[in-house]
């Protein structure tokens, strides 16, 4: 090669090797050895897996299958729990129905107990106004008439005592009981057992069984036994000689 045709190759290979850059630059350019590529950078490969799943996080082996499946639910015991748990909810409920069904009828039967309560007085007044009054009127017209009147008030408000679930309750001559009876003195006597009613001084009632007013009553006490008098000492036979 003859010298011009070096210098006009010379700035061509220069321009080359400066659009190749640095390291192109650095090779030796008359190698015939192929230039290697850069290797790719190593990526762990990440298997994403759903949480759900029940086969997240298992491994399947090459030519094997996948790991021991979820156990298998048991559906009859299943369905006896859920039956128990139907039969103790209908069990609960029918005893709230019956619960709910005694107190309205509790409250149907007992709602004038207050009421009931407030007209004993009137009761006890028109008995107190009987007593007073003279049993044989005689020709008096007018407290015949009153007595009447008095009988018939008294009879009518029993009788809606009686309609209403109220009753009397007469303990004369009865054993004591503490459940209906309150003691207001005792009597001491010989003609009746200790502990039975003698006097009655306030009447008592009932509404449907239950104790609206206990009977204010005296009862019989055993009388104190007689002074024993002591008996004179057995004279000496000496003595009496």
């Amino acid at each position: 090669m003859s010298e011009t045709e070096k210098q006009e190759t010379e700035p061509a290979e220069a321009a080359t090797e400066a659009e190749a850059g640095p390291e192109e630059a650095a090779k030796p350019s008359g190698s015939g050895e192929p230039e290697e590529a850069p290797a790719p950078d190593d990526a762990e490969e990440t298997v994403e897996t759903d949480d759900v799943s029940p086969w997240a996080g298992r491994i399947v082996e090459d030519g094997g299958d996948a790991a021991e499946a979820p156990e298998e639910r048991d559906y009859e015991a299943e369905i006896a729990e859920l039956n128990d748990r139907l039969l103790r909810a209908l069990a609960e409920t029918e005893n709230v129905r019956r619960r709910g069904q005694r107190d309205r009828e509790e409250t149907a039967k007992f709602a004038i107990t207050g009421f009931a309560r407030d007209v004993l007085s009137v009761a006890d007044n028109l008995r107190r106004a009987l007593e007073a009054l003279p049993e044989e009127p005689g020709e008096n017209e007018a407290l015949s008439s009153l007595v009447g009147g008095i009988e018939l008030t008294e009879r009518e408000l029993a009788a809606i005592f009686q309609r209403h679930g109220v009753e009397k309750i007469d303990p004369a001559g009865a054993k004591f009981d503490h459940n209906l009876h309150e003691a207001m003195f005792e009597i001491p006597t010989a003609d009746a057992e200790p502990g039975t009613v003698m006097q009655v001084v306030e009447t008592g009632y009932v509404l449907n069984g239950r104790l609206l007013r206990a009977a204010r009553v005296g009862i019989a006490k055993a009388p104190p036994e007689a002074e024993a008098v002591p008996e004179p000492p057995p004279e000496d036979a000496d003595t009496a000689a």
